[in-house]
């Protein structure tokens, strides 16, 4: 085991080899405040990505309700089971990742879901947490009845556990873009690495014998657009592009700005130590107990900066910026009431208002005579 520095743990963790950093690392922010779960994103990776023999059940994106959703059922809360109880203490994780908690003869604690685990994508949908009494108006946040939709994909993580478990080398991080693959040509097929992935993420084809995994439309990323899930998104969730190494901050970069500037968004799950590379807004809504063991110890401070995204032209126009591209924005700024984002030579790829211009549509029209609003 080798010593590596995990940022989002904020110390120093055991990982089964000495694994540099990527010379650039791909990353999302997911605002879940947003997420309508039409599964637009989920139905658009399907039929780009898992239509063949084989991948039926396989969904490398899926938007699940929380608590009660899960896919495969019951992810988390067996990771959770299995990592026991955790705390943190300013900022510093003290308690074990999957890593560090792996018994002797493996790399990674994990477990392998059943064939039924993945047959209930929906089970949970819509389903709330909570009670109150009838006729109650829910007007407290957080809510007494909650639940929230969080959209899931490969998070593509610095440190995965994929490749940690794999006996055959056969699941490698590109050099060039963190992006997490795997080689069909080296596989066999013993699935250690759907064992061992947290989130389970990685996915064995019955018919080809091989893992299979969200590739994050590296096509795509290559020619500086950002991922399908990204773009066919109608609720303007989403953000794809590239973060910085721990220790340096690109204020003009929106996933450093969401990310290390304002922290609105947040790692899923870093207690599990794989340094993930997909950020939530957390919901405003839910119970924060419930939050901060989803997304740690920085869930009050993100919703407290995230509330006042009206009065922060920065935050609000990365929020505008959404979906209004289908190109990877590396930079941004804010003029008067107007955001624009730029590519990576600094080049305009869009500006967009801060704030949508309203009309207020007379009730009669002198000059057409004619009513503008309906009077029957």
């Amino acid at each position: 085991m080798a010593e590596v520095s995990n940022w989002q743990l904020g110390r120093d963790m055991q990982y089964p080899y000495d694994a540099p950093r990527p010379n650039k690392q791909v990353a999302w922010v997911f605002d879940t405040n947003k997420c309508i779960a039409c599964q637009t994103c989920t139905i658009a990776c399907k039929q780009t990505w898992t239509w063949g023999r084989g991948q039926e059940y396989m969904l490398w994106n899926n938007v699940e309700t929380k608590p009660y959703g899960f896919f495969p059922t019951g992810w988390d809360v067996k990771l959770m089971e299995m990592l026991g109880p955790g705390s943190w203490k300013d900022g510093v994780y003290e308690g074990q990742t999957v890593f560090e908690k792996a018994p002797e003869d493996l790399h990674v604690l994990g477990w392998q879901p059943e064939t039924e685990d993945w047959s209930h994508p929906n089970v949970g949908e819509d389903e709330p947490a909570g009670e109150t009494d009838r006729g109650t108006y829910v007007g407290s946040i957080p809510h007494d009845v909650w639940f929230y939709y969080l959209a899931r994909i490969c998070n593509h993580c610095t440190y995965p556990a994929c490749l940690a478990a794999c006996p055959r080398n056969a699941i490698y991080k590109r050099p060039e873009d963190g992006i997490v693959l795997v080689d069909q040509s080296r596989c066999r097929g013993y699935q250690e690495c759907v064992t061992a992935c947290p989130y389970k993420k990685v996915m064995f084809n019955p018919v080809s014998g091989t893992s299979e995994k969200c590739i994050a439309c590296f096509p795509k990323i290559e020619q500086g657009l950002q991922t399908q899930c990204v773009t066919s998104c109608i609720g303007r969730i989403r953000f794809a592009g590239f973060i910085s190494p721990p220790g340096e901050v690109d204020e003009k970069n929106p996933i450093d700005f969401l990310v290390k500037v304002r922290k609105v968004a947040l790692p899923l799950y870093p207690q599990t130590g794989t340094e993930p590379n997909v950020y939530y807004v957390p919901p405003i809504h839910a119970p924060r107990q419930f939050l901060k063991q989803m997304f740690g110890p920085g869930v009050d401070e993100a919703i407290e900066t995230y509330t006042k995204a009206k009065d922060d032209p920065e935050l609000l126009g990365l929020q505008m910026l959404m979906g209004a591209t289908e190109h990877i924005i590396h930079g941004f700024e804010v003029e008067g009431e107007v955001v624009k984002g730029f590519d990576a030579a600094g080049k305009e790829l869009v500006s967009v208002p801060l704030r949508e211009p309203s009309f207020i549509r007379k009730y009669f029209d002198e000059v057409r005579d004619v009513y503008l609003h309906n009077i029957t």
